[in-house]
């Protein structure tokens, strides 16, 4: 019996695993490899998983980071385990019983993560790292591809995306080194002075890649696919010591790992066009100035749920609106859409927003990261456990968000301000994806980068005056039919003082005591000075698009 294996990298680790910036130049393979070996002399605080004092310690102390940058580091790993969303709500009812500082700290010293595979992640932040130099002189550090420009026209590390080839070729280049850095200095055979690899650092390993042997139709984690009777030869096993060839399972893993079959490249090759409703098209698809509808495809149909993603791309002067079964849990990716209204109001796993502009976009409850790239003129309003942006411009981002947002380089005219809407099926869907309406860090970005100057923010905080609730414009089923959380209290008062111009207003009219003609006129003018500011600001086009959209976020 022979086994077809295939190999490929996971996504996850890389799209909201790695930061889009330059990573600490001491997370190199040389202080990598110091640190496995003096976490191995702290005891079960150090491994074989390793606390938050400890990495506190090697990072502030060893390696010279700030303690902010600490804790985003041990937070982006820990975004890639696995958690009920029962337990992501403990976790936040226990952060928002704090009452101090201290009390936080506290809880953060308690939590550990697996310690070989927080080596791995702390290496792959390498993918972000561009030196042109050795490019050019080895042909084998990556990018392997031209930078894309920001919007300002410079050429950024922040503004590109990561790809499955990219990722394929970063772990292809560095597979080497990763799995040096698994080893144990002291493990070798007796005969041939090969370095010898556990059982321990292949599972470890299978942070990063994942496979098959039975042509994709199951996924299998990495020790899984290598403990199989017709694997274990091949890929230098021994019963014996329960340990790996070095060389043979590194000559193994590199003859089998290929593309990742559920990744973006094959999504649009081989994946299904989704027939969802835009308004603002015709019955063949075009919009008025001629654009044509937006593409929407899936990977669905060929996938499992943990691997389903969604690209949309270039959707120009439409409304798209959803919520459905295959929405959700998935990975989206939004692309290059201009002028648009979206609303994806279903929980999802990831949310990618790249080359967009002068758009709105709501999102339901996003488990893992919101991140922003190169985009210009963007109103985002999302849940999320983690929102980044880079190299983007005049964004204006409505959080609920349980961690710091990140302020990454390239940026220019960010505004933060609190969530400011909800749909019948939030508080549900907030569940489902283990978000709690506290803690909410929305106005303590965290800023990172070289790029970043105290004196000059890349940021500032919506002022309460400019502050209302955002309407979602769709009649849905549901239990939520308010805001299910104080606002901020500044925010609060802002919208009372608009609510109290309003009633003052109302009572102006009323108080005119205005006759029939009269009132017919006056009517006539609010009228008309309410058209000509929609057509001003833009929001003309919106709401002539919601007039054909019945119930179809619901389907």
């Amino acid at each position: 019996m022979t086994s077809n294996v295939t190999l490929w990298v996971k996504s996850d680790p890389f799209t909201f695993g790695t930061l889009q910036v330059s990573p600490h130049p001491k997370l190199s393979l040389h202080y990598l490899k110091k640190i496995a070996s003096y976490v191995k002399t702290k005891g079960d605080a150090g491994y074989p998983r390793i606390s938050f004092p400890v990495w506190k310690h090697i990072a502030c102390n060893k390696l010279t980071m700030a303690e902010d940058l600490a804790w985003m580091y041990f937070e982006g790993y820990d975004l890639l385990s696995h958690y009920e969303p029962e337990e992501r709500l403990q976790q936040a009812e226990a952060y928002t019983n704090c009452k101090t500082t201290k009390e936080q700290d506290s809880l953060r010293n308690k939590t550990s993560v697996d310690t070989l595979q927080f080596l791995l992640y702390l290496f792959i932040q390498q993918v972000h790292k561009i030196s042109l130099r050795s490019s050019l002189m080895t042909g084998e550090e990556w990018p392997t591809r031209a930078r894309s420009p920001d919007l300002s026209g410079k050429t950024s590390s922040t503004s590109k995306g990561l790809d499955e080839n990219t990722c394929l070729t970063f772990i292809l280049n560095n597979l080497n080194d990763l799995m040096i850095l698994l080893t144990d200095t002291v493990t070798y055979s007796g005969t041939t002075n090969d370095v010898l690899l556990t059982i321990e650092s292949i599972q470890a390993l299978g942070l990063l890649i994942s496979g098959s042997t039975d042509g994709c139709k199951t996924i299998q984690s990495l020790d899984e696919i290598t403990m199989q009777q017709q694997v274990q030869v091949k890929c230098g096993y021994s019963k014996i010591s329960k340990t790996f060839s070095f060389r043979a399972f590194e000559s193994w893993l590199r003859s089998n790992l290929a593309d990742n079959p559920f990744g973006v490249g094959n999504c649009i090759t081989s994946g299904r066009r989704l027939s969802w409703p835009t308004t603002g098209c015709d019955s063949e698809g075009k919009t008025e100035s001629g654009s044509k509808r937006g593409r929407v495809a899936t990977n669905a149909h060929f996938t499992t749920r943990d691997q389903k993603l969604i690209i949309i791309s270039q959707v120009c002067k439409q409304t798209l609106a959803k919520m459905s079964t295959t929405l959700t849990d998935s990975r989206v990716k939004v692309h290059r859409c201009h002028y648009a209204f979206m609303y994806l109001l279903s929980p999802l796993r990831y949310v990618s927003i790249e080359k967009c502009r002068h758009s709105t976009i709501v999102l339901g409850p996003v488990a893992t990261t919101v991140h922003v790239t190169s985009c210009e003129d963007l109103t985002i309003i999302t849940p999320c456990r983690r929102f980044s942006i880079s190299g983007s411009t005049l964004c204006t981002v409505h959080l609920l968000t349980p961690t710091r947002p990140l302020i990454l380089g390239g940026n220019d005219s960010i505004t933060l301000a609190p969530y400011h809407t909800h749909y019948p099926m939030l508080q549900d869907h907030m569940a489902k994806s283990g978000i709690a309406g506290l803690p909410n860090l929305w106005n303590n970005p965290l800023c990172v980068g070289l790029d970043h100057q105290e004196s000059f923010p890349v940021y500032s905080f919506l002022p309460p005056q400019d502050f209302f609730m955002f309407v979602i414009p769709f009649e849905l089923e549901g239990d939520t039919k308010e805001l299910p959380w104080s606002l901020p209290s500044e925010y609060e008062e802002g919208l009372l003082t608009r609510q109290k111009q309003i009633k003052n207003w109302q009572k102006t009219v009323k108080d005119a005591k205005l006759n029939p003609a009269q009132k017919q006129q006056f009517q006539t003018l609010v009228e008309s000075r309410f058209q000509a500011w929609l057509v001003e600001s833009g929001h003309k086009k919106q709401v002539d698009g919601l007039v054909p959209v019945p119930s179809s976020p619901t389907k």
